[in-house]
């Protein structure tokens, strides 16, 4: 068994390979700028993590990886644009560094090249694994839709949330895994709990993201706290909020949702007051360990040695932890 650490380094060594010889330049050096931005490139990793449960030779298991990493990075490029983000990982993103064009066209061949690979799959499991990743393409769309519909409402409910970020976020955590399982040869009913495992530990992820805007350690984070709150973003802290607030506190959060000239701290420190009367960050924990539960029971459902699965217990533990 490997760790996911050397997974990982396997798996960089895997894409500082890639070659692009195609012209023009103008269209494949944004992709490898992306690419060679690293990162925790969780999802490949899982997918291998979840392919070495039932096989030790990795070989035909790093295209695939690397098809999943080309296309997370293909959505990033494209969320960048759709946020006019600045910055990512510490440099600028594709629009910035080039403009908003190139990053449309590049985006749209990494979606391509993410096909490519994936294709280097053995024939017997191409089809399988070409329908989820199909079908996960369209779900990660259909998700970032719901997240910019969500920007004109003031009543999406926490329900509607979790669904979006089950789409957005948990899906291809979700297809990482079953693609690993499908590829290891592994059962269908493993491969359906793998697929489980990805969604909940996906959404503990995206939840835990919108906790650690709030409430992470500025330090550690690695970026100013309260963008979320800034932006008006519908996160689940946002949402539960407003569910739970009494009348006076929704006027308040109305107020600073229709501010245009307002001090930035003041308005997270207000905004933040009331998460804080309202126990936003308790229903917040609780509702991140209620996935992280689910998850560790998806995982604990997958018939292998409980050994094998040590590495993707340690991940999940990790995750739940994690300050940024």
């Amino acid at each position: 068994m490997y760790t996911a650490p050397q997974l990982l380094e396997q798996l960089n060594t895997y894409i500082s390979e890639f070659s692009f010889i195609r012209e023009p330049g103008t269209l494949y050096e944004p992709i490898k700028y992306v690419l060679s931005n690293g990162g925790k490139r969780m999802r490949p990793v899982l997918m291998l993590m979840a392919y070495n449960l039932y096989k030790e030779n990795m070989a035909e298991a790093y295209a695939p990886a690397a098809a999943i990493e080309i296309y997370h990075n293909c959505t990033l490029l494209h969320d960048d644009l759709m946020d006019k983000a600045d910055m990512r990982r510490g440099k600028k993103t594709v629009h910035k560094a080039w403009n908003d064009n190139i990053a449309i066209l590049s985006g749209d061949a990494m979606l391509v090249l993410a096909y490519r690979y994936m294709e280097k799959c053995p024939p017997e499991y191409l089809h399988e694994i070409l329908g989820l990743f199909n079908e996960t393409v369209l779900g990660i769309c259909e998700g970032q839709q719901y997240d910019m519909d969500f920007e004109q409402r003031n009543n999406v409910a926490a329900t509607e949330y979790l669904e979006m970020i089950r789409l957005k976020t948990a899906i291809l955590f979700a297809a990482s895994l079953k693609i690993g399982g499908i590829l290891g040869g592994a059962s269908r009913e493993d491969t359906d709990n793998l697929y489980n495992f990805g969604i909940h530990l996906g959404i503990a992820f995206q939840l835990k993201d919108d906790y650690l805007d709030v409430y992470g350690d500025s330090l550690i984070f690695g970026k100013n706290l309260g963008g979320d709150i800034l932006s008006n973003k519908k996160t689940y802290l946002f949402i539960k909020a407003l569910e739970c607030a009494n009348e006076f506190q929704t006027g308040e959060f109305k107020k600073w949702l229709k501010a245009s000239d307002y001090d930035p701290q003041e308005k997270i420190t207000a905004v933040v007051d009331i998460y804080n009367q309202l126990e936003i960050k308790e229903k917040c924990e609780t509702k991140i360990q209620e996935y992280y539960t689910r998850a560790l029971g998806d995982l604990e459902a997958v018939t292998v040695d409980s050994t094998k699965k040590i590495e993707l217990k340690s991940l999940v533990q990790y995750l739940m932890r994690r300050e940024l």
